[in-house]
């Protein structure tokens, strides 16, 4: 991992929340200026301005000053956000020593300048507040909303004046949000591969007894190693990386045996960048032939579309290189383990990270245009060659330095579906039918790309992890692999008071230097728990979107709903509403959150999960969650009375009986169809009281009979 460029992730992020749902989030307000722009924000005017004018100011000790002429205005930009969360846009002027200034306050949308709104004049040597409804603005709505202009007409004062405390506040929350799960139309099977971890040739204590207890207990099903950008520099059989004289701290030897302790999935990220296709051909001959370590997954390179990567080759960064190169890599490693996965970088976007080049073109087969982007590239190249790659490998961080937003970083989850659905579909367009069988992979995934700050350890980033991986769970991605275990604490990232959190460094790693887990590092521990069962994931939804609610049904048989209030103050009342399972009444209740998190600050009560049991539940219910949360209900399903395997075979009781508890199910290994059965002293009863018989697949053969059965020999 790398720090993507300033435009990438402008792409990402604008892309990514212009698909967040337009149900009211009803967070807390927005703050767009508070002594300088935050959350994001950033200063595209074309006035005269100074954005740390210190007198006069309304609060704080900051204030924009604007010294404009007419037409001239004050842009405060952002890349696109969903506004349906958000009610009025409020803001202080002060007119100066003149004032009668006359302004339009104009939304931004999808890039363009909506009709504007004429502002009173404002007021000389006062400040004066602003509120004004975004429905006004004509963004109530809007899912790509960019900012707002504040431009200066003729006809008023032109003399200097100020703004201050320029906020979005949200819609009021709901009273009751309404969570549905629908049991009866599973989405898509559980993949052991969703709760990965990247880990690195510079941890020293990867090795250790105390890392090996921990990934244990974490839950880890599938490492990533050697260390993301790294990889393009590291020499395995050496444990060094260029030309380095010194060995990194853990080499892939020591590594090995700590993953085949803890049993969980390798994937080994090879050298392009500075290495050959003879170098990674040995390191699979060494791990699975020579030390039978078994190791099935193995991709090559690591984001070798972009520029921060070590690239030695004579045209680095190059898509038809890569991919001629990666055909290489495929060839010479497979002919040691025809066993092995291998994967291939590739990004969302048939026309990003051409990085200047122009020799090659790629045809789109649906539409006929030509381009020249990474992965159609990519795809064409590997066709061309007949190689078929076992995968593709994703990366996705929706921040970038310096623009950290909680709220809006918790509104970025909704990419993933768009990322699946874009690969799949270059795959068709470009590689066909063939590549039908190319699984997606995501193997790197956090906030932020750059320098890290609060959010990246603070609860907000393991509200984030939880909401990430439960959307990638609806998509065709079979893992998720979070960067990374330990990556090493910052300072030179964002500190400010709009962040939550309280400590002093950040860090993209679950745990510090030692053993101290950060709140992602719980989040992940829980999402294990939610997913260590196995089933299917069930859809679920929540009609206010300040809560995401994901569901499975285990492969227990029981029902698993997690619930994130990204709520920061606001204890959600919750009414849950499944369909097509029949809970028992009590519930076990697994929660992380702002008591825990407020523990390894104080040193004071539980750090980790807690677990308690709740009843009251059935198949609808009420429930609060409390603000910043993450809470997970395991439910297990009403047993019938008697499982009938088959019918009564020749020479058994000529009768049988159904019973249960009213409104369960008995299932049945093979369909019986009771039609050549007759009931005897029984009564046809609602569906409320009584027992539901199925067959196999699921199609009711006869229901909601309560008695005694035998055959009908008439």
């Amino acid at each position: 991992m790398k720090t993507f460029p300033l435009v990438s992730w402008l792409q990402r992020v604008a892309m990514a929340v212009g698909l967040s749902t337009q149900l009211a989030w009803a967070q807390s307000d927005l703050s767009v200026y508070t002594d300088h722009l935050v959350n994001g924000f950033q200063d595209w005017s074309w006035a005269t301005r100074a954005l740390d004018n210190t007198s006069p100011v309304h609060s704080g000790s900051k204030s924009i000053r604007v010294n404009a002429t007419a037409g001239q205005g004050i842009y405060v930009h952002h890349s696109d956000f969903s506004a349906a969360s958000y009610s009025n846009m409020v803001f202080w002027a002060h007119g100066g020593p003149g004032g009668g200034q006359k302004l339009t306050l104009s939304a931004v949308v999808g890039g363009q300048i909506l009709s504007g709104y004429a502002l009173t004049p404002l007021t000389a040597n006062a400040w004066k507040a602003y509120t004004i409804p975004l429905s006004t603005l004509h963004a109530a709505q809007a899912t790509n909303l960019n900012g707002w202009i504040l431009q200066l007409q003729s006809g008023g004062g032109s003399g200097v004046f100020y703004l201050d405390d320029l906020t979005l506040t949200a819609r009021p929350a709901p009273s009751v949000v309404h969570v549905t799960v629908d049991a009866t139309h599973p989405l898509r099977p559980v993949d052991r591969r969703w709760t990965g971890v990247n880990v690195a040739v510079w941890d020293g204590n990867l090795a250790s007894a105390a890392t090996l207890n921990l990934v244990k207990g974490l839950g880890t099903t599938l490492f990533r190693f050697p260390g993301g950008s790294l990889s393009d520099e590291y020499h395995w059989a050496s444990n060094r990386s260029l030309t380095n004289t010194w060995q990194w701290n853990t080499s892939f030897h020591q590594f090995a045996p700590q993953a085949k302790a803890v049993g969980a999935d390798v994937m080994i990220t090879v050298n392009y960048g500075t290495g050959t296709p003879a170098e990674a051909a040995a390191w699979v001959r060494d791990s699975n032939i020579t030390n039978h370590y078994g190791f099935r997954y193995w991709e090559i390179g690591n984001e070798n579309y972009g520029t921060w990567e070590t690239d030695t080759n004579n045209q680095p960064h190059e898509p038809y290189t890569y991919a001629t190169r990666a055909a290489l890599y495929y060839q010479q490693m497979k002919a040691v383990d025809p066993t092995i996965k291998i994967g291939i970088v590739v990004v969302d976007g048939e026309n990003n990270y051409s990085n200047g080049y122009t020799g090659h073109t790629a045809t789109n087969s649906r539409t006929g245009i030509r381009v020249n982007g990474w992965t159609p590239i990519v795809l064409t190249r590997l066709k061309a060659l007949g190689i078929v790659p076992d995968f593709l490998v994703y990366h996705y961080y929706p921040e970038y330095t310096g623009q950290e937003s909680d709220p809006l970083l918790l509104q970025t989850s909704t990419w993933w579906a768009s990322a699946a659905a874009d690969l799949r579909q270059q795959i068709k367009d470009y590689y066909g039918a063939g590549g039908d069988g190319i699984e997606l992979l995501a193997t790197e995934n956090n906030s932020n790309a750059g320098d890290q700050g609060r959010q990246s350890t603070s609860l907000v980033n393991g509200l984030y992890l939880a909401d990430s991986l439960g959307q990638l769970m609806k998509t065709e991605f079979n893992s998720f692999v979070w960067w990374d275990l330990r990556n090493g604490s910052d300072t030179k990232g964002s500190f400010d008071p709009t962040l939550y959190g309280w400590r002093t460094v950040g860090d993209l790693g679950l745990i510090d230097a030692t053993t101290n887990g950060y709140p992602a590092y719980y989040a992940f521990k829980l999402m294990h728990q939610f997913l260590s069962k196995g089933g299917t994931v069930l859809p679920a939804t929540a009609d206010d979107s300040g809560l995401a609610a994901y569901a499975l049904r285990d492969g227990n048989g029981g029902l698993q709903l997690l619930v994130i209030n990204k709520y920061p103050k606001l204890t959600n009342a919750a009414s849950i509403a499944i369909t097509g399972f029949l809970p028992l009444t009590n519930a076990t209740v697994t929660r992380y959150g702002i008591p825990q998190d407020d523990a390894a600050r104080t040193h004071s009560g539980s750090l980790d999960l807690t677990t308690n049991s709740v009843g009251g539940i059935s198949s609808t219910f009420t429930y609060n969650f409390p603000p910043y949360s993450l809470t997970l209900l395991a439910l297990n399903a009403q047993a019938p009375l008697l499982r009938i395997q088959t019918a009564p075979p020749a020479g058994s009781p000529p009768t049988f009986e159904l019973r249960g508890q009213p409104g369960a199910t008995v299932e049945l290994q093979q369909s019986l169809d009771l039609s050549h059965w007759r009931p005897i002293l029984t009564n046809r009863l609602s569906s409320s009281d009584g027992v539901l018989v199925q067959s196999p697949g699921g199609a009711v053969r006869d229901g909601y009979w309560r008695g005694i059965y035998r055959p009908d020999l008439n």
